[in-house]
């Protein structure tokens, strides 16, 4: 029996895990990016300004960032699995109730708690996500598992912009959040259903456990996750002290690597708050041809987000060196994303389109944040600083949208926005390269 389980063909139930976080993460921010598809109907109905829609966006990034931290800590607590679970059902049926708000003098304050309540429930993605890759994965699958996990967000806007854009145009933007909503619940079913952690998976065999260990996974999390109070994995988690977290900021890499994502998220939030509504305001364009328009970028995304991590781990088979390895594409993709500036100085649509595309493109080869912090994160808190990371690269997407509104309020124009998006990416490139250093584990201090 030995010798078979040592000559057995690894399974490979590692990328099912990995395809099911995909899929929550996609529709997380399908379900965020709602507002920016329904928002043209919908300040037309309920009276809704720009400064105002700008306000409706940052709503759902304050609860955002004001949960990473305890939604780090209670994935770490309960477990990716019923963490996970609780938010998709829960963000699913807000998002529903968006759906029956009417015009009304309350409207605008109904709809700004929904989308904070939206913020508070989708907050456990992030986090417990980034367990998953640093428990299902070794460390040279971690550049390819992150960056598909990334391309979820441009699969989102690739795949359910378009459908957004058709329910608005067809029926009305209420429908666009009840379907999203009634998908989401669905969802969560099928995760409650068949997401296991490595040491529950009751297929995955030894030899995948085996390999996943010896390569740097991190194959223990969540394993004594609701067993009785006294058992080892409980106590890790009471374990946790103020001064982990405080060492966190302490540490140049991951200060860097913070920074970093503030400014990947911003460009993000471009995208998934005003992209349709300035291919509308300012290209001409009908609701129903940005939903389809703005999926072509998202594509590009896409495509640049899963082959920045063959790009990567290819990089660290090669170099050995981890540092290269990851900062190598994050250079390439984020000088690229910079190209969004560019669409200031040409008329021709297509053009536009094509700028926007190799700034997507360039956005998602650069976005190996997940990655990265799987490699550095310290082992006992995995959970606590995948909500650190998220959190504070999630705090732009209160400043941006709502900077973008007042931007546009001033000057009419989508000039200033575009300057102000795209110099994010080459802050991005400075941070890695000045500040974040080698990169590796952390190890906390006693």
């Amino acid at each position: 029996m030995s010798e078979q389980t040592l000559t057995a063909k690894k399974t490979n139930y590692r990328f099912w895990g990995l395809a099911l976080i995909t899929l929550v993460l996609t529709l997380s921010t399908a379900d965020r990016a709602t507002l920016s598809v329904a928002g043209v109907g919908m300040a037309k109905d309920l009276g809704i300004s720009s400064v105002g829609l700008g306000y409706l966006f940052s709503a759902f990034s304050w609860a955002y960032v004001l949960g990473q931290v305890p939604a780090g800590w209670l994935g770490d607590k309960w477990g990716s699995k019923a963490t996970i679970f609780t938010g998709l059902l829960l963000w699913s049926l807000t998002t529903v109730a968006m759906g029956f708000v009417w015009p009304s003098s309350f409207a605008f304050m109904l709809l700004l708690g929904l989308r904070f309540l939206l913020g508070a429930f989708e907050t456990p993605v992030g986090p417990s996500s980034g367990k998953i890759i640093a428990a299902w994965f070794p460390s040279d699958e971690r550049g390819v598992a992150g960056s598909i996990f990334n391309s979820a967000q441009y699969i989102a806007l690739a795949i359910f912009t378009p459908l957004m854009g058709w329910l608005a145009y067809t029926y009305s933007w209420h429908y666009v959040y009840i379907v999203m909503g009634v998908l989401g619940v669905l969802l969560a079913i099928a995760w409650q259903t068949l997401f296991h952690v490595p040491t529950k998976h009751p297929k995955a065999n030894q030899a995948e456990i085996d390999y996943i260990r010896a390569g740097g996974g991190l194959i223990d999390m969540d394993a004594d996750i609701g067993k009785n109070s006294a058992t080892e994995g409980t106590a890790k988690v009471s374990g946790f002290q103020l001064h982990d977290l405080a060492q966190l900021f302490q540490s140049r890499m991951l200060a860097g690597i913070f920074l970093a994502q503030y400014c990947v998220t911003a460009i993000s939030w471009f995208y998934l708050s005003w992209f349709p509504i300035y291919l509308v305001k300012a290209k001409g364009f009908s609701v129903l041809q940005a939903g389809f328009i703005a999926s072509i970028p998202a594509i590009a995304g896409c495509i640049g987000g899963i082959s920045s991590g063959f790009v990567s781990d290819w990089l660290l088979r090669k170099t050995g060196s981890l540092t290269l390895a990851r900062k190598i594409p994050i250079t390439i993709g984020f000088t690229l994303s910079a190209t969004i500036i560019i669409c200031n100085y040409v008329q021709s649509e297509s053009v536009v389109v094509a700028l926007m595309s190799a700034a997507f493109f360039g956005k998602g080869f650069g976005n190996l944040g997940w990655t990265v912090v799987a490699d550095t994160a310290p082992k006992k808190i995995v959970g606590m600083t995948g909500g650190v990371f998220n959190s504070i690269g999630q705090a732009s997407g209160i400043i941006t949208p709502v900077v973008i509104g007042y931007i546009l309020e001033a000057t009419g124009s989508f000039n200033g926005a575009l300057l102000f998006v795209g110099a994010h990416g080459i802050v991005a490139i400075i941070s890695y390269w000045a500040i974040v250093g080698k990169i590796q584990r952390l190890e906390l201090n006693p």
